[in-house]
């Protein structure tokens, strides 16, 4: 169910930003990915766990960090680091043990990462946004 409701919600996310205009910046992705990549720090600042948020802060800051020069550079980078974060979201709790993330997030997480990175490439190959700044 989890993975149903991550597709689903990135479906209506991706839909909605597209019908809006929000997605035709070139930085809408970009700060989705951030956004994305700060709930594993979150959930380890709510459960009181330094050890945890340390662990998390080493992915956080690489996924912003491929955000931030995907959004510079080329969204492509973008493109993978949503579907990169989507399979770390499915090894995340064999890696890092952080007892403030739901059991069912990161399921949910990896489904809604993999099909906004889809999106998020069929945009790029339709030529809008423009996929290099």
């Amino acid at each position: 169910m989890d993975i149903l409701i991550g597709i689903s919600l990135a479906l209506a996310i991706s839909l909605l930003a597209r019908i809006v205009g929000f997605d035709r910046e070139r930085s809408f992705y970009p700060v989705v990915m951030i956004v994305i990549a700060s709930y594993y720090g979150l959930f380890a600042v709510m459960s009181g766990s330094q050890q945890a948020f340390i662990a998390e802060a080493i992915p956080m800051t690489a996924f912003m960090l491929a955000a931030i020069i995907g959004f510079r550079k080329n969204l492509w980078i973008v493109v993978a680091a949503l579907a990169g974060h989507g399979v770390f979201d499915f090894f995340h709790d064999g890696l890092i043990q952080n007892p403030g993330a739901p059991t069912w997030w990161p399921t949910f997480c990896g489904a809604y990462d993999i099909v906004a990175a889809g999106f998020l490439a069929y945009l790029l190959k339709r030529g809008q946004p423009p996929a290099v700044a």
